[in-house]
């Protein structure tokens, strides 16, 4: 089971009900569905819809850090050009895979 991040905005921190709360839910439910790299460009485009301070609270909505949406902007400012279409991770990313060595008993 994939976990929800909770949101730890101001707006969701007040114990009155506030329209904002349902769709970070929201938001939340739906970045659970997303590959690393969606969650990223989706956290970008939100935050530029806010504004100067749209990473700061894109980072409490979501859980991502600062440097990450800021990625995720910059990406979609170069309009995706250097990430691969059929891949999440570039050529070459993520973990180097384990060696293992075997000495054979005689």
């Amino acid at each position: 089971m994939t976990t929800i991040h909770q949101c730890e905005c101001e707006v969701c921190q007040q114990s009155e009900v506030h329209p904002d709360q349902a769709l970070h839910r929201q938001m939340n439910l739906f970045m659970s569905r997303l590959d690393e790299q969606q969650r990223r460009w989706y956290a970008a485009l939100e935050a530029k819809k806010v504004g100067r301070e749209g990473a700061t609270l894109l980072t409490k909505v979501t859980g991502l850090s600062v440097e990450t949406i800021r990625r995720g902007r910059r990406e979609l400012d170069n309009e995706l050009a250097a990430r691969p279409v059929d891949r999440v991770r570039q050529a070459g990313g993520g973990r180097k895979a384990v060696e293992k060595k075997h000495q054979l008993s005689r």
